[in-house]
């Protein structure tokens, strides 16, 4: 595989390629690109771990090894799954899957399983601490195995989540006790809520992990390419450093045209500043 000089200081979600693309088809389009590190979203016929066998692992994490490049996590859609589930039949379901990614990870030497909190029924919500029992519970069932395999979990800000903002979502992880548990903070999430952006960054300074970039309004929930919505992307640079935050943020773009709006993205971003 040729791949050019590195495009970007940014890492790529694969979201936008799960249906048209494999993993290591997106993978190789997006490293002859320029782009070094990628968040793999889980989805079948892009990547499945029930369909995903031990050669194809083996040769995916060669390709990665030999070719210098990364991915730093894999990501289960939250639209299908609920560890917070009403009843068990669900939540043992999301635990069955999401035990599977946790062991792909592991195969993969990926470091990071991105996790939601889990949904309560917006018309009527389960008490929170029935909820708050629930999530323990998968944290009980999950860590163990993420830290047998040698990666980790990563609790996500959602907006349709039981836990949306990261205030309840810090309190959550640090009444668990876990300090192995991380953070991922996805901007357009926490901007859709109405979260001050920086504010919210320095809460989750010491799990912050991940970083997730994209565009949004607080009408409309949308993952778009920059310039779309109403996120104000200027300051973030700023609070980054001062939290010491130096991992590459991730471009969680949502887009029929992924290619384009990646590159049109990224030059947004360092016109702002951010390769400085």
């Amino acid at each position: 595989m040729i791949i050019q000089q590195p495009n970007s200081l940014f890492a790529v979600n694969t979201y936008s390629y799960t249906l048209n693309y494999s993993a290591r088809d997106c993978i190789e389009s997006l490293a002859q690109k320029g782009y070094r590190e990628f968040e793999l979203m889980m989805y079948p016929g892009h990547l499945w771990p029930n369909t995903c066998s031990k050669s194809q692992r083996l040769e995916l994490r060669r390709l990665l090894e030999s070719n210098g490049l990364v991915v730093s996590t894999l990501n289960m859609p939250n639209i299908d799954l609920n560890i917070a589930g009403a009843s068990k039949e669900m939540r043992t379901y999301s635990l069955e899957n999401l035990r599977s990614v946790i062991e792909l990870a592991g195969d993969l030497g990926i470091a990071g399983v991105v996790l939601g909190p889990g949904k309560a029924n917006p018309l009527l919500a389960a008490p929170m601490e029935r909820l708050m029992e629930h999530l323990y519970y998968a944290l009980d069932e999950l860590e163990p195995l993420a830290n047998d395999v040698g990666t980790s979990l990563l609790m996500e800000n959602m907006p349709f989540a039981f836990l949306p903002d990261i205030d309840s979502l810090m309190k959550a992880l640090d009444d668990y006790g876990n300090n192995r548990i991380g953070v991922v903070y996805d901007v357009a999430n926490g901007h859709f809520i109405n979260e001050v952006i920086v504010d919210a960054i320095r809460k989750s300074r010491k799990r912050l992990k991940v970083l997730h970039l994209s565009d949004t309004n607080t009408s409309v929930y949308r993952h778009d390419t920059l310039g779309l919505g109403t996120v104000d992307f200027e300051p973030i640079p700023t609070v980054l450093k001062e939290i010491g935050f130096t991992n590459r943020p991730v471009l969680e773009i949502i887009s029929s045209n992924p290619d384009a709006d990646l590159d049109d993205s990224c030059k947004k971003l360092y016109a702002m500043g951010w390769n400085k």
